[in-house]
C-alpha cells in the first residue's frame, strides 16, 4: 500500500497541488498496481529556507518549481515498474502542468506489510 509525500515551494494554487496529487495517485494505481482507492498523499509546502536542494546536482537544472516526490510502498518493487513510474510522473506533470522534468525528483521506499498499521494500533498482516 503506497503512501506519497510531495514537497514543493509555497505559492502553487490548490488546483496545481490537486493535479500533482492526482498524477501521483494515477501512477501508483496504474503503474505500480496498487488497489484503486489506496489514496494517501501529503503535500508539504515550504519556504525557500525549508526546502533545500542543489539546483545543479548530477547535471540537472532545477528551478523554483522543483518538487520532491517520495512514495513508500509494498507494491512495484521491481526495476521495470519503478522506471515506468518515474517516466509516467515526469511525462504527466510536463503534459498537465508544464513541469520541467529537471524539476522532478522521485524517491521510492519499499517496506514490508508488517511495517504498516492502518488503524487501531494493529499491524497490517
Amino acid at each position: 500500500m503506497p503512501f506519497a509525500r510531495i514537497d514543493l515551494l509555497k505559492g502553487k494554487t490548490a488546483e496545481y497541488r490537486a493535479i500533482v496529487a492526482d498524477v501521483v495517485y494515477r501512477g501508483i494505481v496504474d503503474v505500480l498496481k496498487a488497489p484503486d482507492g489506496d489514496r494517501f498523499i501529503v503535500i508539504g509546502e515550504h519556504t525557500t529556507d525549508n526546502l533545500i536542494y542543489d539546483p545543479k546536482f548530477l547535471g540537472w537544472d532545477r528551478s523554483p518549481d522543483f518538487m520532491l516526490i517520495q512514495v513508500t510502498s509494498t507494491v512495484g518493487n521491481d526495476k521495470d515498474s519503478k522506471l515506468a513510474f518515474f517516466r509516467f510522473i515526469a511525462d504527466e506533470l510536463k503534459s498537465k502542468l508544464s513541469v520541467r522534468p529537471d524539476d522532478i525528483m522521485i524517491n521510492m521506499v519499499f517496506v514490508d506489510r508488517s511495517d504498516w498499521s492502518f488503524g487501531n494500533g494493529e499491524p497490517w498482516v
